[in-house]
């Protein structure tokens, strides 16, 4: 057993789907953006702000309230980005020894990967949705918004805590 500060620094490179999930996430998130800047003249004065549990607008905001959540999807990129750098110290389990090591932080830095891209993916999808709706485009995903993001949240910690418990 090591302690945190005992920890062995391994450098490990990015593994393919690493590179996969950085693509996807930052080549959506930023493809928001530039939909956001495209359709920004064209955006009402008054658009979703905020849904409900149904997927139902329960508030209506400035559109300059749109660029929140490019700006923290950028902090929350840029902050899990840092802590993939670092997976030694990320918490892990007491069983974690120089053996398995190695086993634990691809695992740990992997989990952090797909949540930060996921992040940005939600972010690009409620700023999507937040523009087809207050131009007009559709009824939204209603419904279906919550237990999409839930699913798509929970999923890659609930694997990976899944395939932690089988290293040994």
């Amino acid at each position: 057993m090591l302690s945190s500060r005992n920890r062995p620094k391994i450098e490990l490179s990015k593994t393919k789907i690493e590179w996969i999930w950085d693509i996807i996430g930052y080549s959506i998130y930023l493809g928001s953006i530039l939909f956001l800047i495209y359709k920004w003249n064209e955006i009402p004065d008054k658009v979703p702000a905020h849904f409900n549990a149904l997927g139902e607008v329960d508030r209506w905001g400035s559109k300059m309230e749109l660029l929140i959540l490019p700006v923290i999807g950028a902090f929350v990129a840029v902050l899990m980005q840092v802590i993939e750098k670092f997976p030694e110290t990320h918490n892990h389990p007491a069983r974690l020894n120089e053996e398995n090591a190695e086993q634990f932080y691809l695992l740990s830095r992997k989990m952090i990967n797909s949540s930060k891209n996921i992040c940005l993916l939600i972010f690009s999808l409620i700023v999507f949705e937040s523009i087809s709706l207050a131009l007009g485009w559709g009824n939204g995903f209603g419904v279906w918004l919550l237990p999409v993001i839930l699913l798509s949240v929970l999923i890659p910690i609930i694997v990976g805590i899944i395939r932690q418990r089988k290293i040994r």
